[in-house]
Parts: C-alpha cells; sequence; structure tokens
C-alpha cells in the first residue's frame, strides 16, 4: 500500500494543472439561445457525473516511451487496477500526462475516451482469439504490472485533446 500512496502523492501534485485542462476542453460555450432563455454562458458537456482517471508519469518516460500508453495492470497487494476499472466499464475520460524535467508542470499530455478504448480492447481481444492487446511490463522495483500500448494503435476516435 505505501507504493500506492506514494505514486498517488507525487501524481496529485499535478491535479491544479490537470483541471485547468480539463475545464478547456469538458467546458464549452452553449448556443445563444441557452443564454438568452436558461442563463447559461458555459456548458459542461455532460449532465451525469464524469468520471477521469489520471495517471501521470515522470520526465524521464516520455523521453523512453514517448509514443506508449501504459495503464496498471497489477498490484502485488491484489487491489483492482486501472485497467481492470476501466474494463469493468469505470471512467468516462482518461488524462495521460507526463511531468517537465523539474516535475513543476505538465510537459505532455492526451485525453483519451474510455468507451472508445474499450470498444478497441475489446475488438483486439476478438481479433487476437483472446489474447489482450498491449505488452505486459513489470516496473523495476516488483510493486506493479502494467500493459503498455501504442498510442499509434488506438483508434483516433480516442483522443479527445491532447498538446501535441
Amino acid at each position: 500500500m505505501q507504493g500506492w500512496k506514494n505514486d498517488k502523492r507525487w501524481s496529485d501534485r499535478f491535479l491544479p494543472e490537470i483541471k485547468q485542462i480539463l475545464g478547456l476542453h469538458l467546458i464549452g460555450e452553449p448556443p445563444i439561445e441557452e443564454d438568452q432563455e436558461r442563463n447559461t454562458d458555459l456548458i459542461v458537456l455532460k449532465m451525469d457525473a464524469v468520471r477521469i482517471g489520471c495517471r501521470m508519469r515522470r520526465n524521464e518516460y516520455l523521453k523512453k516511451y514517448p509514443n506508449d500508453f501504459t495503464m496498471r495492470a497489477g498490484r502485488p497487494s491484489g487491489a483492482k487496477t486501472e485497467l481492470t476499472k476501466i474494463i469493468e466499464g469505470w471512467g468516462d475520460y482518461f488524462f495521460y500526462g507526463f511531468a517537465n524535467e523539474d516535475d513543476s508542470l505538465i510537459a505532455h499530455w492526451i485525453l483519451g475516451d474510455l468507451k472508445v478504448f474499450r470498444r478497441w480492447f475489446v475488438f483486439e481481444i476478438c481479433k487476437r482469439k483472446g489474447s489482450i492487446p498491449g505488452v505486459k511490463k513489470e516496473n523495476g522495483d516488483n510493486s506493479s504490472v502494467f500493459m503498455v500500448f501504442s498510442i499509434n494503435d488506438l483508434p483516433c476516435e480516442f483522443f479527445v485533446a491532447t498538446n501535441n
């Protein structure tokens, strides 16, 4: 559990910047009729709860793996991971970012649509006759197992926004 706490503490420092980015892409200007008739100057693009998973990575990984998109797929504790929760249907969007060199800002990011990811994931399993897409990778300290996906393999509809 200590590994998760450390990962979360490091990642959470980027939440204020992530919120700013998400606001630019998930809050929009409504049609003029909304303002005239319903007192609406801004509109959230969905009325229900919108669940957004966030994963931040250190800058060294941007240099090594600029086209990779990874999700935690296992912990020795057996705790549910990002990938399991997403495949179970949780989450609407996924923010995936890399820190800059001094961990003060976000250097690179993508915002993905998890409905599109789930459809792609299931399609790939069918196409591969039951084999899960991506490459399984354990991190160096054995605290997590990840599935690595190439962003080039994901459908373009997955990408809601990016700073590329």
